[in-house]
């Protein structure tokens, strides 16, 4: 005989005020009936006043300074350290967390092998799941860690990473923009403009940064005007080796004039900036002389002159990548997956400013 609304919801708010939080999953098998009742029973209790509802979970009415963070309801999110880019994506994840009400823990990777450290951190600290955005400075790098990734027993995403087909770690959700596009909407701009000649100044530390290299190498080529395009590097800590200086740094300036370049698009913002500033020194004026583009757009408006940059969707990055994570939290069972594994683009836009203009 089914069990009477009434007496369900009261076993419900018992075990709920008992515990401290409850998974809506965990509480319809411990009942034995569905979760779309259960969730049903709780959004009633809610608004009653008796518990409070989140993303999958139910909570007591216990102020939240005072109930245990051992409940499983923390998850944790890996970032590397001075990481200017991410902080509107850990703003929007933490957000989006404590809607579903869930805790984001932040722990940060302090070198190459500080991922691995940080991710053994989390899940001491009793991380139910992860958010993982690691640095990768070279291939090699992220090789070796999709080893022990692989072999992680909570549910992982992938923050601005998409790993190689084929890999170890293939079968793990990601979520990150798509900066072909970004590069597609540069030159679309520049070339509109009337530029030929593109200087690119770019990171060589990270994946996001090998995809706007390759990226401009092929679609500068497919355009018919790689010849006069260069690539360097954007500033002496821009390399998979930050500590020597690298050979393959260059001047802009000097770039700029041995090339007969008209335009720039310079990743990321701060040495956009910085670069900015050392053409105007030398004397080849923004836009004038030079139009610029940075890529990121986290301070592009802040210099002297506002910079026209590629917006990559942070906000949504963070929130969506808290949703994949959810979801895998809430369709795992026993250790398994069952669901599709999602690999999500999300397309940059282009900020226009002051800082391109069409060709004299």
């Amino acid at each position: 005989m089914r069990e009477p609304a009434p007496k369900r919801q009261t076993r419900i708010a018992a075990l709920v005020e008992a515990r401290g939080s409850a998974r809506i999953t965990d509480l319809a098998d411990e009942l034995g009936v569905s979760v779309v009742t259960v969730r049903r029973d709780v959004e009633e209790l809610a608004q009653r006043g008796e518990l409070r509802r989140g993303h999958g979970v139910a909570r007591s009415l216990r102020p939240i300074a005072q109930e245990s963070t051992a409940t499983g309801d923390t998850i944790g999110m890996v970032v590397p350290e001075r990481n200017t880019y991410l902080t509107e994506v850990v703003q929007a994840a933490r957000e989006a967390a404590e809607k579903a009400g869930l805790r984001l823990a932040l722990h940060i990777a302090a070198d190459e092998r500080g991922t691995e450290r940080a991710v053994r951190q989390a899940l001491d600290a009793g991380a139910r799941g992860l958010l993982l955005a690691p640095r990768w400075r070279t291939e090699a790098e992220a090789r070796a860690d999709h080893t022990w990734l692989a072999e992680l027993e909570v549910p992982v995403v992938l923050v601005e990473r998409r790993p190689h087909r084929g890999s170890a770690v293939y079968g793990l959700d990601c979520v990150r923009s798509d900066h072909a596009h970004g590069v597609h909407l540069t030159l679309e701009h520049l070339t509109a403009l009337g530029h030929r000649r593109i200087v690119l100044a770019a990171r060589d530390d990270s994946p996001t940064a090998r995809v706007i290299r390759s990226e401009f190498a092929a679609q500068t080529a497919a355009r018919g005007i790689a010849e006069g395009c260069l690539v360097m590097l954007s500033s002496r800590t821009a390399g998979p080796d930050p500590r020597p200086r690298d050979a393959r740094e260059a001047d802009l300036a000097g770039a700029v004039r041995r090339a007969g370049a008209t335009a720039a698009l310079i990743h990321g913002d701060m040495d956009a900036l910085v670069l900015v500033q050392r053409l105007r020194e030398a004397g080849i004026e923004v836009p004038g002389d030079c139009s610029v583009v940075a890529y990121n757009d986290v301070v592009a408006d802040m210099g002297q002159i506002a910079l026209t940059a590629v917006a990559p969707p942070k906000g949504e990055l963070g929130q969506a990548a808290l949703e994949l994570l959810i979801r895998r939290l809430e369709r795992t069972r026993n250790g398994r997956w069952a669901g599709a594994t999602r690999h999500l683009e999300l397309l940059p836009g282009l900020v226009i400013r002051d800082s391109t203009a069409p060709l004299r």
